[in-house]
């Protein structure tokens, strides 16, 4: 695997390195030691998937607070999303700051989400099914999120009108904290 740092403090863009033939190809898309070599989190606590069936369908911005935080590898298993990335650590240099990343079943890219950085995704096709491995048990009483919207990120997100849950919509104003 590839792993090519993000503009987010901790966050990669990790990419399979396909052996090829005649009948296709293998890829490894997680290894615990390539993990632990790159300083990432390298165990995993649960795997979970994400299917929807519409394109514009919006699914963030989520996280987990400590002592439930939690680190995710996201990948895109059919179709398309835009993944989004914003860091709500306040002690890191890119505090506040969102990256958006592409990744579809065709470019099998995959997104490394470090603890502290709020996740979201919008699909860009119809039917599109999301992978998640993550380092942590889910924890209710530690899931939290900021409103897709909130003007504090300015995130853009490429398509208008998106499909949102109810939770999504209605998160509070984010309020900036200074470490």
């Amino acid at each position: 695997m590839r792993f090519e740092p993000l503009s987010i403090a901790g966050a990669y863009l990790v990419q399979p390195v396909p052996i090829e033939d005649e009948r296709g190809f293998f890829a490894r898309t997680w290894c615990a030691e390539e993990f632990a070599a790159q300083g990432l989190a390298s165990e995993l606590a649960q795997c979970s998937v994400s299917f929807n069936c519409r394109k514009g369908t919006l699914r963030g911005m989520h996280y987990q607070a400590a002592p439930y935080a939690e680190a995710k590898l996201v990948r895109c298993a059919k179709g398309a999303i835009y993944d989004v990335l914003l860091d709500l650590r306040t002690e890191s240099p890119t505090y506040c700051k969102w990256i958006g990343v592409t990744l579809s079943d065709a470019n099998s890219l995959m997104a490394y989400i470090p603890e502290g950085v709020a996740h979201g995704f919008q699909t860009l096709e119809d039917n599109t099914e999301v992978f998640y491995q993550i380092s942590s048990l889910y924890c209710p009483e530690s899931s939290h999120g900021v409103r897709w919207n909130d003007r504090e990120f300015g995130i853009e997100w490429p398509l208008n009108c998106p499909i949102l849950s109810h939770r999504d919509t209605n998160y509070p104003d984010f309020v900036r904290q200074v470490s």
